[in-house]
């Protein structure tokens, strides 16, 4: 079975992972840039994602869910909320049973302590032979993707 995990930021990641043969593959959110009020701003790419989704086989999927934080302005808020919005309607469109996780929910199921990498380093502990793929700071949405679609996996 293929569950998949995503990070839904534009940082984000979709991990697609088999239950059966345990490998995992992890890919940055794909993103283009764009021209919006005269600047130039990154967005979730509607049509790289379908591409990234189609024909792969995925049973199930689980995103983590989304919500306002504090001190976030009204732009970047509707950018993620924007994106999030993208990836449901792209899982939809090919009829991928979708789940929303809170980040609580996934980060204590999976066991990961707290701080920034805390998810890195936890995802290369359940995936050694792919630890390259979380070694960079930078990489925390493809180790948050990956623990989502583990516990995706055991839901």
């Amino acid at each position: 079975m293929i569950v998949l995990g995503i990070d839904p930021g534009l940082s984000g990641a979709l991990a697609f992972y088999d239950t059966t043969t345990e490998v995992l593959v992890v890919m940055d959110m794909p993103t283009v840039e764009v021209t919006r009020n005269g600047k130039n701003k990154r967005e979730v790419s509607p049509a790289l994602v379908a591409d990234m989704v189609a024909g792969k086989g995925i049973e199930k999927a689980f995103m983590e869910r989304v919500s306002a934080m504090p001190g976030q302005g009204v732009s970047s808020m509707f950018s993620f909320g924007r994106s999030a919005g993208i990836l449901e309607g792209v899982l939809a469109a090919y009829e991928i049973p979708t789940t929303m996780v809170t980040p609580q929910a996934w980060m204590k199921a999976m066991n990961v302590r707290a701080g920034k990498d805390g998810s890195r380093e936890r995802a290369m502990q359940l995936f050694p032979q792919y630890s390259t793929a979380f070694s960079r700071k930078k990489d925390d949405g493809r180790s948050d993707a990956a623990l989502i679609a583990k516990f995706g996996a055991s839901c």
